[in-house]
């Protein structure tokens, strides 16, 4: 195989950017091009519904390098257009633009965007949160102190719960779970959490899933439930997951389903990789495969990728990783190594869900899978070696406990 002399980055995200800075690193010294749909420069998501909604950062805090930093890498950077196709065959990516990009290799780094209810496009105070530009709609909106409704009890509407209390908002949570949060973290950890947020306030409705945005023809007024019930409310958060940016790919013959279909090393095929939360790969441990929306991650894949770019597909080696997440609510910092979903089992290992301080690790058929920490940063971390080695349950709870 020849050194590919031109490599073109989709996405201009923390796994776009890793692999740019990646490949420069590892010598690459063709033509480097990356592409945004956004019209900013990579900038960091988690403090997204965190730091910058709450007004503790700017936007220019969120950059993950300065402008200038491309500049020095030598990286063509087209920021504010959208990839509308592949051609593997003549290997060009063609833009919005109507300007094809020529490239030996191709990084698939388009990540997710948010899912919304039906109905809810162009409605003035529906909100979701994925982007910067999100952030900073629903921050303006937050600082005229609405009546707010969250659709969705996950960690992104968990956050924006905490942060919009802290601003003085009512806040009702909605969501069709009994336990907001049980599918990722357990019932009662999720129990424990949602007791937290009513303390401090939150109207948290369960069980009910939502129909639709209720609006006057313009504006948000509220949502109503399947049940029939309405919350009213001037702004609307949805927090309902996402879906992977693979559309513009459909007619290209690389390989798609709940994201771009990658073998262990982050390949698709031909001179195709991907990267982050679009990739989806099967896990050399496990066999499962998974697709993972964690920043670290997307880091993470972002380098492996720009090393198995430049080895070549037959050298390249498989993706080992274990996931890592946090989120931040209220007085309570969670940390996630591994994944939760789909345990079997779950055991508190160090201090306790009542006192809102422990560590915890869950398992599934008869193996570690992760461990959770709530205000527990540094116990937590001896308990990543067990997740890493996924080991045998009785033994990592013994030795856990020693």
């Amino acid at each position: 195989m020849n050194a590919p002399r031109a490599i073109v980055v989709v996405g201009a995200s923390a796994a776009g950017l890793a692999a740019v800075e990646g490949l420069r690193r590892s010598g690459f010294d063709g033509r480097l091009v990356l592409v945004g749909q956004e019209k900013h420069f990579p900038y960091d998501r988690p403090p997204l519904s965190k730091q910058l909604l709450a007004g503790d950062w700017t936007a220019e805090r969120l950059l993950l390098r300065s402008p200038e930093v491309y500049d020095d890498l030598e990286v063509e950077v087209h920021l504010g257009v959208r990839a509308r196709g592949l051609d593997p065959a003549c290997r060009e990516v063609h833009l919005e633009t109507g300007d094809p990009i020529r490239y030996d290799g191709l990084v698939v780094a388009t990540g997710v965007r948010p899912r919304r209810l039906r109905g809810s496009d162009g409605i003035e105070g529906v909100h979701v949160l994925r982007t910067l530009d999100d952030a900073l709609a629903l921050k303006k909106s937050l600082s005229e102190r609405p009546r707010l409704a969250i659709v969705g009890g996950g960690f992104i509407g968990a956050e924006a719960a905490a942060v919009a209390r802290g601003l003085g908002c009512e806040v009702t949570m909605v969501t069709d779970q009994e336990v907001p949060l049980a599918d990722a973290v357990g019932p009662g950890i999720g129990a424990m959490l949602t007791d937290v947020h009513r303390e401090h306030g939150v109207s948290v409705v369960t069980g009910a899933p939502v129909e639709c945005v209720v609006t006057d023809g313009r504006h948000a007024t509220g949502v109503r439930l399947a049940d029939g019930r309405t919350i009213e409310a001037g702004a609307v958060v949805v927090g309902i997951g996402a879906r992977p940016n693979i559309e513009w790919l459909a007619a290209s013959g690389i390989p798609v389903g709940d994201g771009v279909e990658c073998d262990t090393t982050l390949h698709a095929g031909g001179n195709v990789w991907a990267a982050g939360d679009v990739a989806s790969w099967p896990d050399p441990v496990s066999g499962e495969r998974l697709r993972v929306e964690h920043r670290t991650n997307a880091s993470e894949q972002g380098l492996a990728v720009a090393r198995n770019i430049l080895a070549g597909p037959e050298a390249a080696t498989p993706f080992v990783t274990v996931p890592y997440v946090w989120s931040d609510q209220y007085n309570l910092k969670i940390q996630i190594h591994g994944r939760t979903r789909g345990a079997d089992r779950m055991r508190v290992v160090e201090g306790s869900i009542e006192e809102r301080k422990f560590t915890a690790l869950y398992g599934r058929q008869g193996r570690v899978t992760a461990a959770l920490g709530v205000n527990m940063v540094r116990p937590l971390r001896s308990l990543r070696a067990l997740v890493a080695s996924h080991a045998a349950w009785d033994e990592a709870l013994t030795g856990a406990a020693a």
